[in-house]
């Protein structure tokens, strides 16, 4: 009855063994599936597990042993979905910042599009002058080819910011031939195109009444304080590097027409003579016209070669040069 009792116990606790010293005579017979290792069900678990190809794959990885191998196609397949997946957020950002950027683009697109009508609203602000400005280029054969083509590109300047002035004049180019137009045709054909100007081989005296005229020379003993836009004012077209000085003056007199100068000198003291280049005195016009003040006009226009300064600071500092050099007249004469 004991051994039976043990039997019995060992039976009702599966997974414990026999720790007894005695062996029984006769072995009965124990259920199998209580002594049968509990890793099988193990064994079944991951047999069954390996049904799906991603964890079975996964498993794989890890493992060399596999109770059934995959396909290289279908590792293939999987990398690309695992890829697929890790890469979502970097895919959305990009997305993101392309609607971004398209945005930025419709943007600038508008601004760009309010600025040309900006453009072309002022474009219809402007007021056109009555004023006339002529370029007298009688003077061809007392250049040489060098300076022509300065007064071709002089003439260039005055074409360009008379078109994009508040105020453009009525521009005449008279005379107009010789090497003047042959260097034209060489070497700027599009000025056959060009537009609000007069070029004409006539003189300006068989284009404008004589009372109209006034030749605009440095050499005239008569200032400009305003202009009369009723006025065609002459600029002398001649590149002479001061070769022939007086001859614009000269001219005017000679064929009885008015005649000034721009008051430079109430305003402005310069290192360098106060002979102009055409496009400057044509620049200077026009600025006068839009500012309505000579001093502004003059210091939007001359260049910082001429040593352009206001007259009150010139006289100052004229003034000190003066003193200094008495100073060293004083010091040469005590030696």
């Amino acid at each position: 009855m004991k051994y039976l009792s043990r039997v019995e116990k060992q039976v009702s606790k599966p997974g414990q063994r026999l720790m007894s010293s005695e062996t029984p005579t006769e072995s009965p017979e124990v259920p199998t599936e209580n002594t049968m290792s509990p890793e099988v069900p193990d064994v079944e678990g991951k047999v069954k597990s390996s049904d799906n190809p991603v964890e079975r794959w996964e498993a794989g990885s890890d493992k060399e042993e596999c109770l059934e191998p995959m396909s290289k196609r279908q590792r293939k397949k999987l990398l690309k979905q695992k890829q697929w997946e890790e890469q979502k957020d970097l895919r959305r950002q990009k997305r993101k910042e392309k609607r971004q950027k398209r945005k930025l683009e419709r943007q600038s697109k508008l601004d760009s599009s309010n600025e040309r009508n900006d453009r072309k609203r002022m474009r219809r602000e402007v007021v056109p002058s009555t004023l006339r400005l002529v370029v007298d280029c009688s003077f061809d054969d007392l250049m040489v080819l060098k300076d022509v083509k300065k007064l071709h590109k002089q003439i260039q300047r005055c074409y360009a910011e008379n078109r994009k002035a508040f105020h453009p004049v009525q521009f005449y180019l008279t005379s107009h031939g010789g090497q003047l137009k042959s260097n034209m045709n060489e070497n700027d054909k599009g000025w056959v195109n060009w537009k609000d100007i007069q070029i004409r081989t006539e003189h300006y005296s068989e284009l404008i009444k004589k009372e109209d005229l006034v030749y605009l020379t440095s050499d005239s003993p008569d200032v400009l304080s305003e202009l009369d836009e009723k006025k065609a004012y002459v600029i002398g077209g001649l590149v002479d590097h001061n070769h022939h000085k007086g001859i614009t003056y000269k001219k005017a007199v000679e064929q009885g027409i008015g005649h000034a100068q721009l008051p430079l000198g109430n305003f402005v003291k310069m290192n360098s003579r106060k002979v102009l280049a055409v496009n400057h005195v044509f620049e200077i016009i026009l600025a006068y016209l839009e500012k309505r003040d000579w001093k502004e006009a003059f210091f939007s226009v001359l260049p910082q070669r001429k040593g352009a300064v206001p007259l009150g600071e010139a006289n100052d500092s004229s003034r000190h040069a003066l003193s200094g050099k008495e100073d060293e007249d004083n010091d040469s004469d005590s030696n």
